[in-house]
């Protein structure tokens, strides 16, 4: 991310707004146990019925779980439903 996007950042942060106030940056929503909404993502690197990796600005992130399928997939917007048992940030180094 740049330098303007960093100090963005820094001021929604600071004046506690929500995170839709950034363009760009990953929204994720759990849905219940059994649905993941992720915004703003860059395509899916790994795909099974037990793990599932999306992309996203920053790196990765990672869904655990069972029977896990991609629902719906368009290009700003991502739904994973299945029995959600854990989801992880991997951040790039």
């Amino acid at each position: 991310m740049k330098r303007a996007g960093k100090l963005l950042e820094k001021v929604v942060l600071g004046a506690d707004l929500s995170g839709e106030a950034l363009p760009g940056l990953p929204l994720l929503e759990l849905i219940g146990e059994y649905r993941v909404l992720i915004e703003n993502h860059y395509g899916v690197s790994n795909y099974s019925c037990n793990e599932i990796c999306v992309k996203v600005t920053y790196g990765a992130v990672r869904i655990l779980g069972d029977k896990l399928e991609i629902a719906r997939m368009t290009k700003q917007q991502l739904v994973i439903t299945g029995v959600i048992d854990h989801i992880s940030l991997q951040r790039r180094e």
